[in-house]
């Protein structure tokens, strides 16, 4: 089943459950993968790019708490740490700090990258081969960190 699936599965669960808080989140994360399917003409979207929606999603509530923890708005912190809940249920496990320290240094080593020129080509390289399961801040820092290290 897709990831497409499963979302619109559990949306209809939380509607017959009478959960509308779940199912309006849902239904908003369907509202955005829908947008997804009409900008590229797709039948079903694929999980990847599902995966980028919800991580969009989540970074978004992300920000709102801070936001709103920083403006003294508890009440509106909350809810948007329970709509992320919700969206983390989807994403693929987070991969391990060290695993993704290791995959950084294969990568460097592999494509003979040896100053901080390169980090596009590694970056781009370390995104594929991490499918999601890291955030493109913390690959961002672990390649620059490696590359300036190479330096000295």
């Amino acid at each position: 089943m897709s990831l497409e699936d499963k979302i619109s599965q559990d949306y209809v669960q939380a509607m017959k459950a009478r959960d509308s808080f779940t199912s309006s989140v849902l239904s908003f994360l369907r509202a955005q993968i829908k947008n997804v399917k009409v900008d590229k003409r797709l039948e079903q979207v694929p999980d990847a790019d599902v995966i980028s929606v919800i991580k969009k999603q989540a970074k978004q509530r992300q920000d709102s708490i801070t936001q709103f923890k920083a403006g003294s708005r508890m009440d509106l912190a909350e809810k948007e740490e329970k709509e992320l809940i919700i969206l983390k249920k989807y994403l693929p496990l987070e991969m391990s700090a060290e695993k993704l320290k290791s995959i950084v240094d294969e990568v460097v080593s592999a494509s003979g990258a040896s100053s901080i020129k390169d980090m596009g080509r590694v970056m781009k390289e370390v995104l594929t081969r991490v499918a999601g399961q890291a955030d493109n801040q913390s690959i961002g820092t672990l390649v620059k960190e490696r590359l300036t290290d190479m330096r000295t």
